[in-house]
């Protein structure tokens, strides 16, 4: 099956066989396409799962509520797990990607409307994604936030450049950045010292979660946070490649399952570090309140008494903001083209996204300072997690339908579980309108 329209401008096709260049030879090509080839579709995925918004939620959940919404963080990781699988499935079976079937499926105005839904999810990631950054930038080089926020716009000159040099370097550069975020993390949380038998206690369930309305708030933050609707629609793109490189259907949705839980489980790794590092340096030090990235850094290194732990956290939330930012061009490139037919340059696409993103986060530091940019940052992944509905309920009706999926299609308990995980996020979703219409 010929790779999507958009391939070969995002990369991710390979070029014809009388394009590709003679292979280099020696031990450092070998080690390279070594370590290229454990890469995969996941890699990209994975990065949407470590964006600031998450440091957000989890550092407010961790800081208010010690180890308690652990069990959230895991709960999201083993849904954001299943919905995955099942967007590769869809992109390697049908060969289409999510947007790609929905226009396929839908009316033109319901095209529109989910279209719609999407790029406002696409806009609050990428609003997380600036503020991030423009917080990185300001704790480590002291950088203003308006200043930083107006950088992250020339971001799409990196965007484009590794674009350029294929999907595999870019892949390749990601994992660079995911190791970093890893390491300093690691290291903030040694120094933290957490009281590992809580940490396991926190992943019990309680039911103070759904009774208590800030609690439910910050734990349907961290749902959005984790479970991206808009990778959804990345995944059953990029997965596509795999079905040439393994030489069928069945040995790549094979491989595409094993590459995105293992980037996966090193996402939820990520998440339950931050809530555990903000639980063991702030909730069992008294400090309640942390929810700003800027109070983290500064509390950091005092509360836990390592000088680096706090420049830790800055280089770790500076790589975040960065590799979650490079898959929101390839993203919004394969939505525009799958729900409306339309391409336009990637540049464009790049600036269109980020111009839309960066509008609001200078609105709100103007106006209200730098100490609502921790709350703005959650309010985007509650609107990550409001926008969830449109790309899962579409999702498991497509890869449970035979006629598009051949012998792919989900078996009966697949297909339950993805409903009842779908049921679950509109039902939280609910519970929180609700609330937040009564007051």
């Amino acid at each position: 099956m010929s790779p999507p329209p958009h391939a070969a401008a995002l990369g991710l096709a390979p070029p014809p066989a009388a394009a590709r260049p003679v292979e280099r030879r020696g031990w450092r090509a070998l080690l390279v396409r070594r370590a290229l080839a454990l890469l995969g579709p996941g890699t990209l995925v994975a990065v949407g799962y470590l964006d600031p918004g998450n440091w957000a939620t989890d550092l407010a959940g961790g800081s208010r509520w010690g180890y308690a919404l652990l069990w959230v963080v895991a709960l999201s990781g083993a849904m954001a797990m299943l919905l995955q699988v099942l967007a590769a499935r869809l992109g390697i079976a049908s060969g289409l990607d999510l947007a790609q079937a929905c226009r396929a499926e839908s009316s033109r105005a319901s095209a529109l409307v989910q279209w719609l839904a999407c790029e406002i999810a696409l806009c609050a990631a990428d609003l997380a994604e600036v503020i991030g950054t423009a917080v990185a930038l300001n704790l480590l080089f002291g950088l203003p936030l308006l200043g930083g926020v107006a950088l992250t716009v020339a971001d799409v000159l990196l965007v484009l450049a590794l674009q350029q040099r294929g999907v595999r370097r870019l892949e390749a550069f990601v994992a660079v950045l995911i190791a970093t975020v890893v390491v300093c993390l690691g290291y903030a949380v040694a120094s933290a010292r957490p009281e590992w038998r809580a940490v396991l206690g926190g992943f019990v369930p309680t039911a103070r979660t759904v009774v208590d309305p800030d609690m439910l708030y910050i734990a349907i933050g961290i749902v959005g946070a984790t479970v991206m609707p808009h990778n959804l629609y990345l995944h059953s793109s990029v997965a596509q490649r795999l079905r040439g490189e393994c030489g069928g259907v069945e040995r790549a949705v094979r491989r595409a399952t094993v590459d995105i839980v293992g980037a996966l489980t090193i996402a939820f790794v990520v998440n339950a570090a931050i809530l555990v590092l903000a639980a063991a340096a702030f909730h069992a030090r008294g400090q309640h309140d942390v929810a700003e990235l800027a109070d983290a850094h500064a509390l950091l290194g005092a509360m836990t008494g390592a000088g680096f732990a706090g420049t830790a956290f800055a280089i770790a939330l500076l790589a975040s903001g960065q590799s979650a930012s490079l898959t929101a061009t390839l993203t919004g490139q394969i939505v525009m083209e799958g729900f409306l037919r339309l391409t336009i340059a990637a540049w464009a696409r790049r600036l269109l996204t980020r111009g839309i993103a960066v509008v609001p986060a200078l609105v709100v530091i103007a106006g209200w300072g730098e100490s609502a940019v921790g709350s703005l940052l959650v309010a985007t992944q509650v609107v990550l997690s409001l926008q969830l509905p449109f790309a899962i309920v579409p999702l498991v009706r497509y890869t449970s339908n035979r006629r598009m999926m051949g012998a792919q299609a989900s078996g009966r308990i697949t297909t339950m579980a993805a409903v009842a995980i779908a049921a679950l996020i509109i039902a939280l979703n609910a519970v929180l309108v609700l609330r937040a219409v009564s007051g």
